[in-house]
């Protein structure tokens, strides 16, 4: 059976992701803070479709953790993939007066995962085989004045990851980045002008066929591709005067 590290699992994506591959008998390591959470999660993924589910703690800022934390989830097992599906938001005002909140973004949403990424990038280039899957945000596509704090975390990480894809091309190994649109997950709850909101089971479904697909780049649902687009494509002597 194929082995999977699902870091952030109790985040909403993440739980959808995790009952999709159980539900095709792949084995997981659900990783997170609330450890409480993860284990009922194991428990009822395990209950549900029978298949091996280890918890494991994991902490994103504890940046000297990180290596000891890959060497031991790939301990004699081989890792087949990595999603990375967790992350922080808060509001571009409050991330504009406090820069606590902006660090914060900046330390979850990109620092945090390069640190991580480097040590599983190392092993899958090792091993010659292998998907690193990563939830990044449309947000990232262009700056707007409605969230460009949150969206340079995102923006900074796509980068990243075309880098990273480039890398690990030669070994064998898939690169995904996902940029989902607006997803009713907690994360999103009570957030103004939401429109076009996805479930997670659908952004789950979309992620394990452009897996299966060998694909690079996935928006999601995938007419957040054409918005984007169109988005990208304005001037900036005319986008500089929008309200976005």
């Amino acid at each position: 059976m194929k082995k999977i590290l699902i870091l952030g699992a109790t985040s909403g994506i993440a739980q959808a992701i995790a009952h999709h591959f159980a539900k095709e008998k792949t084995n997981l390591i659900l990783a997170g803070r609330d450890v409480s959470e993860l284990e009922a999660m194991a428990q009822d993924l395990q209950i549900r479709h029978q298949v091996e589910v280890t918890p494991a703690y994991f902490d994103a800022l504890d940046y000297e953790s990180h290596a000891d934390f890959i060497a031991a989830c790939t301990k004699n097992v081989t890792l087949d993939g990595v999603v990375l599906a967790y992350g922080y938001m808060t509001s571009q005002e409050e991330a504009q007066e406090n820069f606590a909140e902006a660090r914060k973004m900046m330390e979850i949403n990109y620092v945090s995962t390069v640190s991580l990424l480097e040590r599983v990038a190392d092993y899958m280039e090792q091993q010659k085989k292998g998907f690193i899957c990563v939830i990044s945000s449309v947000a990232g596509d262009r700056g707007r004045q409605s969230n460009y704090i949150y969206g340079s975390t995102k923006g900074a990480l796509t980068v990243y990851l075309q880098g990273l894809r480039n890398r690990l091309f030669p070994s064998g190994v898939q690169v995904l980045t996902v940029k989902p649109g607006f997803v009713d997950t907690k994360m999103t709850f009570g957030q103004q002008g939401m429109f076009l909101v996805a479930q997670p089971q659908a952004i789950a479904r979309a992620i394990s066929k452009s897996l299966a697909k060998g694909k690079h780049s996935l928006y999601a649902p995938s007419f957040w591709a054409l918005i984007m687009l169109i988005i990208k494509m304005i001037p900036e002597s005319i986008f500089k005067r929008l309200k976005l």
